[in-house]
């Protein structure tokens, strides 16, 4: 029938109209009736391990996909083995595939319609690389299996080629960015939660680790300040577009401090979308003085407002005379928080 409907009762379906109705129930490869091919995140099933030379395949379950086909849902039940590794190189190291297979006879006309777990030798290779099944249309790769020379050590498993699945709308974790994605869809790579925004992925949230360290670059308007033997440190952490960070700065014996308005580089330059008083700041001489920061639209420095006197509340740039003279032992404390352009 040209629609088919799961499920009504007197309704009959083949094989083919099944699979294409349960394709609705996984995530799409990005065609009109595709499917994503995998097993479920985190599932310990159909994994790929060795007893000394002995294939060992797990018991689990995993959907494929296949073009115009839907989905096939495979269950092995109990752990199989596909045999054992082929007998080492001389010299050459071979990469080989463990994959699982399916046979359907109206599709490959292979005359079976079944299921099962295939071990596949590589090529030995100063640069190996694992095989591609021939004569299998339907399949899905579980593992990867290095073989060293012989005497070169014992054979590695590596389940990196083993893809994943989710259901629709399922945040998917992968090393890579899913292919044909739509907008609003989540993948997490490791690392970072990702999201499509129509045209480009945006980390919607990082996985908070520790702030990193850069050098500001300190100026002034007219003559740039000397660090000398003082100290200018600057931190940072950024999640998605969102920058915090501040920046110590302790005057030397040597320090000189130039003359103009001071800035300081941002560790990335600033959004643009306005001006806003973004943070604080704190200068400790002879006296305390509490003053704040100011990052403009698209810049790659911020400014530090401070009073114009102990009895004067209006604030302006901060200079070496403003609100204080600078001088050896001045310590200066920045905060600030912005969005980054990228």
């Amino acid at each position: 029938m040209p629609v088919d409907v799961w499920a009504i009762d007197a309704l009959t379906f083949s094989g083919l109209e099944t699979r294409l109705v349960e394709a609705s129930t996984v995530m799409t490869d990005g065609t009109a009736l595709g499917s994503r091919s995998g097993v479920r995140p985190g599932d310990p099933g159909l994994t790929v391990t060795l007893a000394g030379s002995v294939i060992n395949v797990s018991a689990g379950v995993a959907v494929i996909g296949y073009s115009g086909q839907g989905i096939y849902k495979v269950a092995s039940a109990s752990s199989i083995s596909p045999g054992s590794l082929t007998a080492a190189h001389a010299s050459l190291t071979r990469i080989d595939l463990v994959y699982l297979r399916v046979w359907d006879n109206s599709v490959d006309a292979s005359g079976l319609n079944k299921g099962d777990v295939v071990y596949l030798a590589g090529t030995p290779s100063a640069s190996p690389v694992a095989p591609t099944p021939a004569g299998t249309q339907i399949y899905l790769p579980l593992a990867t299996i290095t073989v060293p020379p012989s005497g070169g050590g014992s054979a590695t498993v590596s389940t990196a080629v083993r893809p994943v699945t989710v259901a629709p709308g399922g945040i998917l974790p992968s090393s890579t960015a899913p292919g044909s994605p739509y907008t609003g869809q989540f993948y997490d790579n490791g690392t970072d939660l990702l999201r499509y925004n129509g045209s480009t992925w945006d980390t919607y949230f990082k996985v908070p680790a520790a702030w990193s360290t850069y050098t500001p670059t300190w100026t002034g308007s007219t003559t740039n300040p000397v660090v000398g033997n003082g100290t200018l440190i600057g931190r940072y952490q950024k999640i998605g577009r969102q920058v915090v960070g501040h920046i110590n700065l302790t005057a030397g014996s040597t320090t000189t401090f130039g003359t103009g308005n001071y800035n300081f580089t941002l560790p990335f330059t600033a959004a643009a979308s306005g001006a806003a008083l973004v943070g604080t700041a704190m200068l400790l001489g002879t006296d305390r003085w509490n003053g704040a920061t100011n990052i403009s639209s698209g810049a790659s420095t911020l400014a530090a407002f401070f009073p114009i006197s102990a009895t004067n509340g209006r604030s302006d740039f901060w200079t070496p005379s403003r609100p204080e003279a600078m001088a050896s032992g001045t310590q200066v404390r920045i905060t600030f928080v912005y969005e980054s352009a990228t």
